[in-house]
């Protein structure tokens, strides 16, 4: 809807939101599967999952910071950070030069599985519009602590915790909350599952761009 309004203040005659779905995963995933924890070396501590391109505007150096934050834990969650990009160097040295419980595990093939097997689902990022990895986490319950930047807000609903973006601090506690209120985890897991539902499904993506192309040939 940011897009629309922003589409309509710089002139367009006619703009409107035609949400996209993400096709869901073709077989069944398993929460917290242990084989997937075991490869990621976070069997006895908290799995903390990020999923993107690893590129400038998408939050991880506040991330990282956040995770300086989470080193007095005990546990000390583990972030697992799955992605490709110019920043991955940059990153490394950062993780490696702080002593950050942090893995970054280039683009993955397996990301659902991933992404099931964590306890938190995070999304740092200066701007979305339909996030995948909002979507993914809400639908496979995972909780999900999100930037309030974009359209993740009006994604997510009252599903997930958000936080402003760029702001560590703020990352770190709501992450921190959710690590120690296993009845909140509960909550917006289930939450997430009932919000997933109001999303379209891929028939409906499919009729909606038809009536448009329908309209649009109406009118000729």
């Amino acid at each position: 809807s940011e897009l629309v309004d922003r589409a309509r203040r710089r002139g367009a005659r006619d703009a409107r939101l035609a949400p996209v779905t993400v096709p869901t995963a073709g077989g069944p995933v398993c929460l917290h599967d242990g084989k997937a924890r075991a490869e990621l070396g976070a069997v006895d501590r908290p799995l903390l999952m990020a999923v993107g391109a690893l590129e400038p505007g998408r939050g991880y150096g506040t991330l990282l910071d956040a995770a300086r934050e989470w080193r007095e834990l005990d546990p000390q969650p583990l972030l697992v950070i799955a992605g490709e990009g110019r920043e991955r160097a940059a990153l490394q040295r950062r993780i490696v030069a702080e002593g950050l419980a942090v893995r970054i595990v280039g683009r993955r093939d397996d990301v659902a599985e991933l992404l099931a097997a964590a306890d938190i689902a995070v999304l740092p990022s200066r701007w979305e519009a339909r996030s995948l990895l909002a979507q993914e986490a809400l639908r496979l319950g995972v909780p999900l602590v999100a930037t309030a930047v974009g359209g993740v807000p009006e994604l997510v609903g009252d599903a997930a915790e958000l936080v402003p973006y760029g702001d560590p601090a703020a990352l770190a506690a709501a992450v921190r909350g959710l690590l120690e209120d296993a009845e909140r985890r509960m909550d917006l897991a289930a939450a997430g599952r009932v919000q997933a539902r109001t999303w379209p499904s891929e028939d409906d993506t499919i009729a909606h761009v038809l009536s448009v192309y329908d309209e649009l040939a109406a009118t000729r």
